[in-house]
């Protein structure tokens, strides 16, 4: 018979848990394992991703924070479909569908932690410590998160470390002459690339500043912010502050950015906190050498000379003197480029996160 497995996640919006979820749904193999996702509060555009796959999708329509009625028809759509292992995904998710699992007398549990997560108040993990002791399993996806929730009083033997699986960059479908055009900006344009939601936690106004340093000694560098969040308005009235509205372009949400990463000449991650950021992943996996915070979850991609280069968080000065370095020198650009490729492949790919998560679901069968 085959293991059922439901995945419950908040949303299928295009961040990294879900891309994960995403993945790891559609990579299982069907002949062992039937596989299921709900999300709490809404759909997203993974869930086109899903339904191509083949895997059901059931939106439970959470309203509120505290929503006793999206519990209980959760409760009620897990006893229907029965599942051998539930798995969480993120603090919303984790919270209502462990209890629901809980609950519904779901045979094995598993919660997945992506991020270290100083946000959360002793609340928060008061909530955490006590659904772990009624957890198998907590899926983390860097060495990072696990030492935050040990930390924080949640017993090590309850981790599984499964990095995040990235699937092998394929060609850009167009040149970096259509994208300058396509952007409005000059054929000898230097591009760094910002992909992330506007949240503090991105500290993208660092990034501002730094183009804003770069600015005085190259007039050829531009910098693309591509994502939205809440913090968007905030940070356009500091670009025009510090009067570098032609050197910092914020894109919004983008569906190409696939297209667009290969022709960056630098990514840039300005994170104070990340789990396993994924856009450092794609970055590398189109050989575009990273310059980043030195972060738990970072340093588990990037080695600093190697595949990049690592800064303390805050340090402006930092990534504009280490892109300057990439951008004067193009053949050490393209090693630690290729070599952030080759790294990719060896140790983030998608059948290993699979295969990883597989054999977890069947050590909890035996």
């Amino acid at each position: 018979m085959k293991q059922r497995i439901l995945h419950i996640i908040p949303t299928l919006d295009r961040s990294g848990a879900e891309k994960q979820l995403t993945l790891l749904a559609a990579g299982l193999p069907r002949d062992e394992f039937d596989v299921h996702v709900c999300a709490l509060t809404r759909g997203g555009p993974l869930a086109a991703d899903l339904a191509q796959a083949g895997i059901p999708l059931h939106i439970i329509g959470k309203a509120r924070k505290i929503d006793p009625f999206a519990y209980l028809r959760l409760k009620a759509h897990i006893k229907a479909l029965q599942p051998h292992v539930v798995q969480t995904w993120i603090f919303a998710a984790n919270f209502y569908g462990r209890a629901a699992a809980m609950f519904a007398r779901v045979p094995r549990i598993v919660a997945s932690e992506r991020c270290v997560d100083p946000w959360k108040t002793w609340r928060e993990l008061v909530i955490d410590r006590s659904l772990a002791r009624r957890t198998d399993r907590i899926v983390v996806n860097s060495s990072g998160t696990e030492e935050f929730y040990v930390g924080h009083g949640i017993e090590r033997s309850k981790f599984v470390l499964i990095p995040n699986g990235i699937h092998p960059a394929t060609a850009s479908t167009i040149t970096r002459a259509q994208l300058l055009a396509d952007l409005g900006l000059p054929a000898e344009a230097r591009l760094i690339g910002a992909v992330n939601r506007l949240w503090p936690q991105k500290r993208v106004k660092d990034l501002i500043w730094a183009a804003d340093l770069l600015k005085v000694i190259r007039p050829d560098v531009h910098l693309l912010v591509i994502g939205d969040g809440p913090q968007r308005e905030r940070l356009l009235r500091f670009r025009r502050q510090v009067c570098i509205e032609d050197k910092v372009h914020f894109l919004g949400h983008r569906d190409d950015v696939a297209q667009m990463m290969p022709h960056f000449d630098v990514l840039w991650l300005g994170s104070e906190y990340e789990g396993l950021p994924n856009v450092i992943m794609e970055a590398m996996s189109h050989a575009v050498p990273v310059v980043a915070t030195d972060i738990s979850g970072c340093r588990d991609l990037v080695v600093t000379g190697e595949t990049g280069y690592l800064v303390p968080v805050g340090d402006r000065a930092g990534f504009a003197r280490y892109t300057n370095k990439l951008l004067d020198d193009r053949e050490l650009a393209r090693r630690l480029g290729e070599a952030g490729r080759a790294r990719v492949l060896a140790e983030f790919s998608v059948e290993k996160m699979v295969e990883r998560h597989a054999a977890l679901y069947r050590e909890l069968r035996a």
